[in-house]
């Protein structure tokens, strides 16, 4: 599957996308999860237009997983990571992850960082066999902090949250095929 830049007419793709993979999330109690609203269109072009959204595409250049990050504190902060179910279990979340690595490499980054849930498997477990490690509160930075305290406020915090940390040099290579869904 080849990674590359998402388009202005992706984006709605990419919202039809965080909607299928939010629905896993019901079976694990955590309907409200799956039913919040994907990002809207005027934020996920934000991302595009600072070059901070990815895709990656099928065959037919069709959208199937995608990522977008901010720069938090130094690190490349994985803002959403995203693989639709139709194409769970071939890498992509990783590809993904490790093409953010590159991108924040090469303008001198030394992490990544992303917030997720602990118990959820296609979350914390997951990025942890990618080599992320969780942070332990004295290692929070203050832009972790104030995106903790956002996703609090909007509700995330019914169910443990974690803060997780990879250097950039580290390629994520999963000792089993990843799943589905959506980093939340």
């Amino acid at each position: 599957m080849l990674i590359r830049t998402a388009r202005p007419c992706d984006l709605p793709l990419l919202q039809d996308m965080e909607r299928a993979a939010g629905e896993p999330f019901r079976s694990l109690g955590m309907a409200a999860v799956a039913d919040d609203e994907p990002l809207p269109l005027d934020v996920l072009e934000d991302y595009r237009r600072a070059g901070r959204a990815w895709v990656a595409v099928d065959g037919d250049d069709r959208p199937v997983g995608y990522l977008i990050a901010d720069e938090v504190d130094g690190a490349a902060h994985i803002e959403q990571v995203t693989v639709h179910p139709s194409a769970a279990r071939r890498r992509l979340g990783s590809r993904l992850i490790d093409h953010l690595a590159q991108w924040a490499a090469g303008r001198g980054l030394d992490a990544l960082t992303l917030t997720t849930f602990r118990q959820v498997p296609w979350n914390a477990p997951y990025y942890a066999r990618l080599g992320f490690r969780f942070l332990d509160e004295a290692e929070l930075t203050d832009g972790l902090r104030k995106i903790r305290a956002a996703e609090a406020e909007h509700g995330l915090d019914r169910w443990a949250r974690v803060c997780m940390r990879r250097a950039t040099g580290h390629t994520g290579r999963p000792s089993r095929p990843a799943g589905a869904g959506r980093q939340h």
